[in-house]
């Protein structure tokens, strides 16, 4: 748990009907997050303070610092005057790689790519999750969007927050993550589902952001074979869930959707024969 406010109500000058007034609005908070493995500072994110062991979790699992949440030993949360660090300790096989992958990190970078030295790194092999089996019906994609809107309280109170959930068909969205940076919401995703013990094929990831290559890279990390967003997708988002095996699902308004890869993984909403085969 965090002591940070995840909320501020700030004041404000607000145009109504041709008039200013003085008014107040809430507005999430962010912070400086600092990811530390044994001592040493990996990363620093600024994010919403909250759901602090499933980001760290699921950070450490979406980075490829670990590849199961069993490989942490433990996530102390300590609180600074301005602003948290996550101190990770890893089991020691891990503990090795990670000392040996920063021997080799060409120094400070100024985007968000953590660790890599080169452009190659940056488009990374993205893991496969073309043989799954799960299939969604056209309203189970539908409703799973409407559920993770519900779902999406900091986002309701502020208007100014990303969010990421995991659906599971016949269960419903099993978890659901908010934050200022949709890499952040999903990572709390990842982190959530894998501390519940679900797996990511069982599931689809929705989130209400654009669907950005990292997106898709993060969302086949976990191993889910779906992608599901509000918002459009990038060219190299869909060229690489296309080489993944994913189904990209984005624009979703209502009952309607656009498929840009992976169509057959969606099946017509009166098909119970395929949906309950796909997902037996």
């Amino acid at each position: 748990m965090s002591s940070f406010d995840t909320t501020r109500k700030v004041p404000e000058l607000a145009r109504r009907a041709g008039r200013l007034a003085a008014g107040e609005r809430i507005v999430p908070e962010e912070v400086p997050v600092a990811f530390t493995y044994h001592g040493s500072t990996h990363a620093v994110m600024m994010a919403t303070p909250a759901d602090l062991q499933d980001f760290a979790v699921g950070f450490s699992l979406t980075e490829g610092i670990v590849g199961d949440a069993a490989e942490i030993e433990q996530v102390e949360i300590v609180e600074e005057d301005k602003g948290i660090d996550l101190q990770i300790r890893l089991a020691e096989a891990q503990s090795e790689a990670l000392t040996t992958r920063r021997r080799h990190m060409a120094g400070p970078v100024g985007c968000g790519l953590c660790g890599i030295e080169s452009i190659e790194q940056a488009v990374r092999i993205t893991p496969s999750v073309r043989v799954s089996a799960l299939r969604l019906t056209e309203d189970q994609v539908a409703e799973a969007a409407r559920l993770l809107g519900g779902l999406q309280t900091l986002h309701i109170e502020t208007r100014a927050v990303h969010g990421a959930g995991f659906f599971v068909p016949g269960t419903g969205m099993i978890a659901a993550r908010e934050d200022v940076g949709r890499h952040n919401a999903l990572d709390k995703l990842a982190g959530a589902a894998a501390r519940a013990g679900y797996r990511g094929e069982e599931g689809a990831v929705v989130v209400t952001s654009r669907v950005s290559v990292e997106m898709v890279q993060k969302t086949a990390v976990i191993g889910s074979p779906f992608i599901i967003a509000i918002s459009a997708p990038t060219a190299l988002a869909i060229r690489t869930a296309e080489e993944a095996g994913m189904t990209l699902i984005a624009l979703v308004r209502g009952d309607e959707f656009e498929i840009f890869t992976g169509s057959e993984r969606v099946v017509p909403a009166s098909d119970d024969a395929v949906r309950r085969a796909g997902n037996g």
